[in-house]
């Protein structure tokens, strides 16, 4: 299938907001694969298991019972795991960390890539990934690779915080933004980078609507 948009890049760049957006204004499906390795981060917690166990972690990868809930347009409503609705703790800080160690993990990347694939359907697929354009789709007809400084996306993440109720303190969180980035980018298995047919694009000075505009005139 021709139709897909990968939209690529560390934390903090506003890939899911932009895969979102364009989703609904495409009328496409959107996969964000971010929450597939948060989901399978929860799951592996849940069962207790050991993230140095690769064949337990691989088993399951397999057997993973997992749900995204869609409105018409392709965005993401709610995410279930074995029938439970784990939306809300997906996006926790702790649950982000554990995701990010264990997607470094060869075998669990490897089982967990045809769940992805099977995302593309007619009539088109918006990724968001860390690997979309590079690993999962290499043949897809769009790709896009956001950046930012770390200081604007610790600040991003300060204020989502804020939002939520809860607080941060900016160096701490700036601390684990380059923590993140370094093992995303140092990674063995594939690791954070842009594909060489793709769109770079930084968004430390520009708006949400900005960044959507530019990806829009890429697709459209």
């Amino acid at each position: 299938m021709k139709n897909i948009l990968t939209i690529d890049g560390p934390s903090g760049v506003g890939k899911g907001t932009v895969a979102r957006a364009m989703a609904h204004k495409l009328n496409w499906h959107l996969l964000d694969s971010g929450a597939i390795y948060r989901a399978f981060a929860l799951a592996v917690d849940i069962a207790g298991a050991d993230i140095k166990d690769e064949k337990t972690l691989v088993k399951i990868a397999q057997t993973l019972n997992l749900e995204f809930k869609t409105e018409q347009g392709g965005e993401l409503v709610s995410v279930f795991l074995e029938g439970r609705d784990i939306s809300k703790i997906l996006r926790v800080e702790q649950t982000a960390e554990m995701a990010s160690k264990i997607a470094t993990i060869a075998v669990v990347r490897s089982a967990l890539l045809k769940r992805q694939q099977d995302f593309a359907q007619a009539p088109g697929l918006v990724a968001d990934g860390r690997d979309m354009g590079t690993e999962v789709f290499p043949d897809a007809s769009f790709k896009v690779f956001l950046t930012a400084s770390a200081q604007e996306r610790a600040q991003r993440r300060l204020r989502q915080l804020q939002n939520q109720g809860s607080t941060g303190i900016i160096s701490q969180i700036l601390a684990d933004v380059v923590e993140r980035d370094k093992r995303d980018y140092s990674r063995k298995n594939s690791p954070l980078r842009a594909a060489q047919d793709a769109l770079i694009i930084d968004t430390t000075e520009l708006s949400i609507d900005e960044v959507i505009a530019q990806v829009g005139e890429l697709v459209c």
